[in-house]
């Protein structure tokens, strides 16, 4: 049975306290929103069923990692057809060091993010793994030089009905 569920001001208010701290208990969570635990829970498990809330993370730091340098990289194809695009994201996803891939409009078909631990180890990154990418027919690379604004939090619009969500009650 199909439930129609949109999220309102409560809902909106556990989303961005999640956002915010994962790892905040549920009795924590139930006080900050002044509701009581179980309804809260629910509440939370609804938002999870219904797809609002993807997953959990914790947050690395790269530095400590020894990722130093991080990048940007443009990446225009060679060929514009379904394989071609299918085989490039397909190797991509195999490149731990590429963290992020937006498939965009503009100049570029691909933006990827990409941290390494060095310029030496980038520098190896591009000629032996993403250039040898046979779909890529030139790149653009950006260094980040500083980061100003990194946030994970999404800005919640109020709660309204085009929010609504159906979600199988199994």
């Amino acid at each position: 049975m199909a439930l129609h569920y949109k999220i309102d001001q409560i809902d909106k208010q556990i989303l961005e306290i999640l956002q915010e701290n994962a790892k905040i208990t549920n009795a924590q969570l139930s006080k900050d929103i002044n509701l009581s635990p179980a309804p809260t829970l629910e509440r939370v498990k609804k938002l999870e069923n219904a797809g609002y809330i993807k997953s959990y993370h914790a947050r690395l730091d790269a530095q400590k990692l020894g990722l130093g340098v991080a990048t940007f990289v443009s990446v225009k194809l060679n060929k514009h057809n379904k394989v071609s695009n299918e085989n490039f994201v397909k190797q991509v996803r195999s490149i731990d060091e590429i963290v992020e891939c937006h498939y965009v409009t503009g100049s570029s078909d691909y933006v990827l993010k990409v941290v390494s631990k060095d310029i030496d180890s980038y520098q190896n990154l591009i000629m032996n793994k993403i250039s040898e990418i046979s779909e890529v027919d030139n790149m653009q690379t950006m260094v980040i030089l500083n980061t100003i604004k990194d946030s994970d939090s999404l800005p919640i619009p109020e709660a309204t009905p085009a929010l609504a969500k159906n979600i199988d009650n199994n």
